[in-house]
């Protein structure tokens, strides 16, 4: 029975030998990862609908975060994007920060996410008149710079520096002041659930003592009314910070300052309401304009200049708007309420 089988099974593959080759052929065109990232025209998110939040203002419009599409490089899709003006190809390299792997980025990218929704927190509360506490602190290493002589690793939870608990970046910032060049510090770092010692030295570069490495602070924060900013697992990067601080501030007041308007926007949000630059501004604005938005948010800068660029090239019909701070996203759609 057993040869009778193998036989027929013989057969077919004697039989059948070229197609299966250019089946798997396909298979492997198709699937091998090749080390470059495609950024294609985005869509945008409702962040209005993701915040959670106890006896909230209902809008009647919604708050929206322009995003970029990441499209994976096999040959087919590197091919496409060779063609389409609209599709550009950048080395994964070029994207990462110098010593820096994937891995390291996208938990870069998790952190900056948390902490750009804590900042968003913090600005429409504190706008809103409302209050809020800091119950905990914990501070990663993100990021750690090829010149760094340091054992510290990234994804490192810092517990003390030189026996001194840590308890913000403030913290860690004044000892290294306090340091000259070679000084070493001795680190008690958290990760993966064990202990460790690392150590770092003290370095002068153009008068400023640094140790090379970037840390992102992550904050528990309790505040009345409560709130909860839904995300998906894949999603990663602060740049939707802005939109985040005006949709929780919306659902704080009792105006309605989206004045029943589909709007669309992106940038960085820091703890003092600072807006920053974000990177894919031309496809963040080609989403805007195929979701039909009226109002366009951006950063002032490079990316309003390169939006409005764009804008005046395709004759687009939406109005483009720089913002630096969220006081001044604020007051331009307080005045736009007014005038509609």
């Amino acid at each position: 029975m057993f040869s009778k089988l193998y036989d027929k099974i013989k057969e077919f593959f004697l039989n059948n030998y070229r197609f299966l080759i250019f089946l798997i052929s396909i298979v492997i065109i198709f699937n091998i990862q090749l080390p470059y990232t495609i950024e294609a025209p985005g869509g945008y998110i409702n962040v209005t609908r993701r915040i959670d939040m106890d006896n909230a203002y209902e809008s009647k419009g919604s708050f929206n975060m322009a995003y970029v599409s990441e499209v994976s490089a096999t040959i087919p899709t590197l091919f496409y994007a060779w063609l389409n003006p609209n599709w550009d190809i950048s080395k994964n390299e070029d994207i990462l920060l110098e010593n820096e792997t994937i891995d390291d980025l996208l938990f870069r990218n998790k952190l900056a996410l948390k902490e750009a929704n804590n900042n968003a927190i913090m600005v429409a509360y504190t706008k809103a008149g409302y209050n809020y506490t800091i119950i905990n602190q914990e501070l990663y290493v993100a990021y750690i710079d090829k010149d760094a002589d340091t054992t510290l690793e990234v994804g490192d939870l810092i517990v003390s520096v030189d026996n001194q608990k840590i308890k913000s970046k403030s913290d860690i910032s004044e000892i290294i002041k306090s340091k000259k060049s070679g000084d070493k510090l001795t680190f008690r770092v958290l990760n993966n659930d064990r202990e460790y010692e690392r150590i770092a030295y003290i370095k002068d570069i153009d008068g400023e003592t640094i140790i090379g490495i970037i840390i992102y602070e992550m904050l528990d924060l309790d505040m009345e009314p409560s709130v909860k900013i839904k995300t998906e697992s894949s999603e990663s990067g602060p740049s939707g910070g802005l939109m985040t601080s005006l949709a929780i501030y919306n659902s704080l007041v009792e105006e309605d300052i989206t004045n029943g308007e589909i709007i669309i926007g992106t940038g960085t949000i820091d703890a003092k309401g600072n807006v920053g630059s974000i990177g894919g501004v031309k496809y963040k604005l080609l989403g805007a304009i195929k979701g039909k938005a009226k109002i366009f948010i951006v950063p002032n800068g490079e990316n309003y200049l390169e939006a409005m660029a764009l804008k005046t090239k395709n004759n687009y019909d939406i109005e483009i708007v720089g913002v630096s701070t969220f006081d001044e996203a604020l007051e331009f759609l307080e005045n736009y309420n007014k005038k509609s």
